[in-house]
């Protein structure tokens, strides 16, 4: 990553490690946290293996870890460099949109084997009501979050009419 000089590269890694604190403390690994901010903090949002390397001051391997995790969980992905055999580890698009309607598809299924475990529970049950009740709970999380979506593209839509990002 390019900056200024080297006061703004402290700055910048201060912020890394503050936010990949930040994402450890919410549950995200510790390596994966570190490599994910490098990337969204990048002017590309992507790097190689050795940028990351060189950046974050890790191994190779810490490396290989955390992208093959961020991989899985949606939030980044592999491309190789054209005309090279270098892999380029890219920050999706989006990619606090996409992570949060996958969660709106674990509530779905939440939701169902709830309401499939009340059902088994019985309505007159203190079991049953307390399932069906936490059903009801991922209903409304999910309607909520289709709207809040929705508000979001709008928001985004609109500033971009303007001349501005999102």
């Amino acid at each position: 990553m390019k900056t200024s000089s080297d006061g703004d590269d402290q700055a910048v890694s201060r912020f890394v490690e503050r936010f990949a604190g930040e994402l450890v403390e919410a549950g995200m690994q510790r390596m994966a946290s570190r490599v994910f901010a490098a990337l969204l903090v990048s002017e590309s949002a992507s790097m190689t293996s050795a940028e990351l390397v060189e950046r974050l001051r890790i191994s190779p391997a810490a490396v290989s870890g955390a992208v093959r995790y961020l991989n899985q969980v949606g939030m980044v992905s592999r491309e190789r460099d054209p005309g090279s055999r270098r892999d380029r580890y890219v920050l999706h698009n989006e990619v606090w949109y996409e992570t949060i309607t996958r969660r709106d598809q674990v509530l779905t299924r939440w939701e169902k084997v709830l309401r499939d475990g009340a059902e088994s529970l019985g309505p007159d049950t203190a079991a049953g009501r307390r399932t069906a009740e936490t059903a009801e709970f991922f209903e409304f999380l999910q309607e909520e979050m289709l709207g809040m979506m929705d508000r979001w593209r709008e928001r985004k839509a609109a500033k971009a009419r303007a001349g501005t990002e999102a």
